[in-house]
C-alpha cells in the first residue's frame, strides 16, 4: 500500500508539471494577449510594446515558464493583471466557492443514485427497474447546459422555487445559501447519476445471487434487513469508489454550470482567465483543479482497496 501510494503520489506530481506546461504552451497560441486585453484596441504601438516588457511578455516561452514555475513553487503565485488581485488570493476564494456547490452536487447525488440502482436491483425486470434504469441512462447523454437551461427555464423563471442567480449575498445563512446551489448543482447530478445507479445496481445483483442471500431468507430475515444486512456491506464498497471518482469528473462539469448560473466558481475563472490570457491565474486555477481530480482519483482506488479486502493493490489497483 505504501509503496502504491509514492509512486502514485510522484505521478501526480509529473502529470500536474506536464499539466503546467501544456497550458502555458497553449494559451500562448491563442489571439492576442494580455497587454492587447488590458489596454484595448485603441492604444498605440510603443504602449503596447512598454507593457508587454513590464509583464515580460517578450521574454521567450521557456524563460516565462521556468520563471513562474519557480516562483509558484516558492509560493509566490504571481498578480493578476486582469483582476488586480493576488491570484492565490483570486484562485483559493474561487476555489472554496466550487466545493461548496461541489459539495452540494456529492449530497443530492450520492444517496439517490445508490438507493435508486439497489430499488432497481431489488425490482429486476419490473416497472422500476426499467424507469431508474432508461431514465439513469437518458440523463447522463444530457449535457449540463441544456440541462441547465431547462431547469432555470422552468424553476427559476416559470414556478419561481429557486433564484436564478447561484451566489447567496454576502449575509445569507446557511440555509438560504443551500437554496440558492441546488439548482446549478443538479445538471451535473444528471449527468453522473446514471453512472453509480448503474454500478449499485448491478452490485446488489450479484450480492443477491450469493448462497448467503438464500440462507438469510430462509432464516426469515425480511427484504429490508437482507438489504441493511448484507446489501450494502457487500454491494457498496465498488459503488463508493466510483462515486468518489465521478466527484472528480464533477469539475469539468462545473465550468459549464458556473458560467450558465454566473457563480464564480474556479470553473468561471478558469474561462475568464483564458479569454483575458492572464497566464498566472489560468495556470494556478489549471493546477489547483488538476490536484483536486487527481486526489479524487487516488482516493478512489484507496478507498475501494481499504473496503473490499478481495480487492489488492500493488504497483496499481486491481
Amino acid at each position: 500500500m505504501l509503496t502504491f501510494l509514492l509512486r502514485r503520489l510522484a505521478l501526480i506530481g509529473a502529470m500536474l508539471l506536464i499539466l503546467s506546461a501544456l497550458v502555458f504552451t497553449l494559451v500562448q497560441l491563442l489571439p492576442g494577449d494580455l497587454a492587447t486585453t488590458i489596454l484595448g484596441s485603441q492604444a498605440t504601438p510603443e504602449q503596447y510594446a512598454a507593457l508587454r516588457s513590464q509583464l515580460g511578455l517578450d521574454q521567450p516561452v521557456w524563460i516565462r515558464y521556468f520563471t513562474w514555475l519557480l516562483d509558484f513553487l516558492r509560493g509566490d503565485w504571481g498578480h493578476s493583471a486582469s483582476l488586480d488581485q493576488p491570484v492565490r488570493d483570486v484562485v483559493l476564494s474561487r476555489f472554496g466557492n466550487t466545493l461548496k456547490l461541489a459539495a452540494v452536487a456529492l449530497v443530492i447525488l450520492i444517496p439517490t443514485s445508490i438507493a435508486a440502482g439497489i430499488a432497481a436491483a431489488m425490482n429486476e425486470g419490473g416497472p422500476i427497474d426499467k424507469l431508474i434504469s432508461v431514465g439513469g441512462a437518458t440523463l447522463t447523454v444530457i449535457p449540463e447546459f441544456v440541462s441547465g437551461i431547462i431547469l432555470m427555464i422552468v424553476f427559476s423563471v416559470g414556478l419561481k422555487w429557486f433564484p436564478i442567480n447561484a451566489m447567496a449575498p454576502a449575509d445569507a445563512g446557511f440555509i438560504e445559501t443551500i437554496h440558492h446551489l441546488i439548482l446549478p448543482a443538479l445538471p451535473v447530478v444528471f449527468v453522473s447519476f446514471g453512472y453509480i445507479a448503474k454500478m449499485a445496481r448491478s452490485g446488489t445483483l450479484e450480492v443477491l445471487e450469493a448462497p448467503y442471500i438464500r440462507t438469510a431468507t430462509f432464516k426469515g430475515l425480511s427484504r429490508g434487513q437482507i438489504v441493511v444486512r448484507h446489501v450494502l456491506r457487500n454491494a457498496l464498497p465498488p459503488t463508493i469508489s466510483l462515486s468518489l471518482l465521478q466527484a472528480s469528473f464533477i469539475m469539468g462539469g462545473l465550468v459549464v454550470v458556473e458560467q450558465l448560473f454566473t457563480y464564480p466558481g474556479l470553473g468561471k475563472l478558469l474561462l475568464d482567465a483564458s479569454t483575458s490570457h492572464d497566464v498566472q491565474t489560468l495556470e494556478a486555477a489549471v493546477l489547483v483543479a488538476g490536484i483536486v481530480v487527481m486526489v479524487m482519483t487516488l482516493l478512489s482506488d484507496l478507498t475501494l482497496a481499504i473496503l473490499d479486502p478481495r480487492v489488492r493493490i500493488g504497483g496499481g489497483a486491481r
